[in-house]
């Protein structure tokens, strides 16, 4: 299996979610800084010119929910899918909000320009992601409190993991710069169980991401 990843991006949870499977798998960097992201040989693979993709043996999956559940599927040994049907659905919950909430708010303040062409209205773009983002954030703080368990999904660690511990790493960035111990504290309690985990340390350690 190949894994197209940029380092700190959303492709960091499926990078994650391969090292916990303990298989053999290739990485394949997509340079965004120099735009490989929109080269022919790339949009071969994903025409929407985004990570993650993975390639497995000429099966490609794109998009995040489907890219980490492939994953879970394809090494059902390392356990990363609950079972328990209700764990079941509050991953796949966590992995819709991951992706049409958390990460689209972040990218109305960091990619205006899919959103707006002027300057001024991209501005506006811009401070209305930087409150949304905010509003997200502490959303996610809420929910972890409130289900009070060590895991997103419950007790049992599952895919839904790696992907909201991305954002946490997000939200210590330079362009949100919260402080997440102060702010988050509960969302930074899961991001610390995760940095113990051998997986999520060699995964950082590729993408160059400072442990928790």
């Amino acid at each position: 299996m190949k894994l197209f990843y940029s380092p700190g991006a959303c492709s960091l949870a499926p990078h994650i979610a391969l090292e916990e499977t303990g298989a053999e798998f290739e990485r394949v960097l997509v340079d965004f800084g120099q735009g490989a992201q929109r080269s022919a040989d790339y949009l071969a693979i994903n025409p929407k010119g985004r990570v993650p993709a993975v390639s497995d043996e000429g099966f490609v999956v794109t998009e995040n929910p489907a890219v980490l559940r492939y994953i879970a599927r394809k090494y059902p040994a390392a356990g990363l899918w609950p079972e328990d049907a209700r764990e079941d659905a509050r991953c796949l919950e966590w992995l819709g909000w991951c992706t049409s909430g958390v990460h689209v708010a972040y990218a109305h303040m960091r990619r205006p320009e899919r959103y707006a062409t002027s300057e001024a209205a991209k501005a506006d773009v811009v401070a209305r992601g930087r409150e949304a983002a905010r509003e997200v954030w502490e959303q996610v703080e809420a929910k972890l409190a409130k289900q009070g368990t060590a895991w997103a999904a419950g007790e049992g660690y599952s895919v839904a993991d790696p992907y909201i511990f991305t954002f946490w790493t997000w939200g210590r960035g330079k362009a949100l710069g919260y402080d997440m111990a102060r702010d988050f504290p509960r969302w930074t309690e899961h991001a610390m169980r995760m940095g113990e985990r051998g997986a999520v340390r060699r995964a950082l350690a590729r993408e160059g991401i400072a442990a928790p």
